[in-house]
């Protein structure tokens, strides 16, 4: 059995509305597939070929979302303490080996974005982060090598 995965309600929300939007997808596929059939020779018909790609896609994630939403717990990233790092805090560290500050905002998975220092519980950093508190110094194994973060602060999002 696999691990439930943590989201927050953001993550949640988000989900919801590409389930959404999914579902008209699914909607259209279906006209597109009806109006390429009446091209004729299915074994030649690129528009079939294409919609037929398309509905497959569309299923395929509408199943993720589906699994991922009955699967999931789901945590009140408003309601995340500043006791202990958790989903929905914004963390302030000091990279101990390059003497340098960053602030990391912990998200579900459907939120990171890297690039923004968003990061989930799951990836390397959110993992050694999460429960830590403030004063503490954390390791984590990243693909770069193994770096050593000491909490500076932690504030809600």
């Amino acid at each position: 059995m696999s691990e439930v995965r943590q989201l927050t309600l953001t993550d949640k929300k988000k989900l919801e509305a590409e389930l959404e939007e999914l579902m008209e997808a699914k909607r259209r596929v279906a006209e597109e597939i009806q109006i390429a059939r009446g091209f004729g020779d299915l074994s030649e018909n690129a528009e079939y070929d294409a919609a037929k790609k398309e509905e497959a896609r569309v299923y395929g994630r509408i199943g993720e979302i589906e699994q991922m939403l009955r699967t999931a717990s789901f945590v009140d990233d408003s309601a995340a303490d500043t006791d202990t790092v958790s989903l929905g805090n914004v963390v302030r560290v000091l990279d101990m080996e390059y003497d340098e500050e960053d602030e990391y905002t912990l998200v579900g998975f459907t939120e990171a974005d890297p690039l923004k220092l968003f990061i989930s519980n799951e990836s390397p950093i959110g993992q050694a982060l999460m429960g830590a508190h403030l004063g503490d110094v954390v390791e984590a194994n990243t693909p770069g090598g193994k770096i050593k973060l000491k909490i500076l602060n932690i504030r809600k999002r």
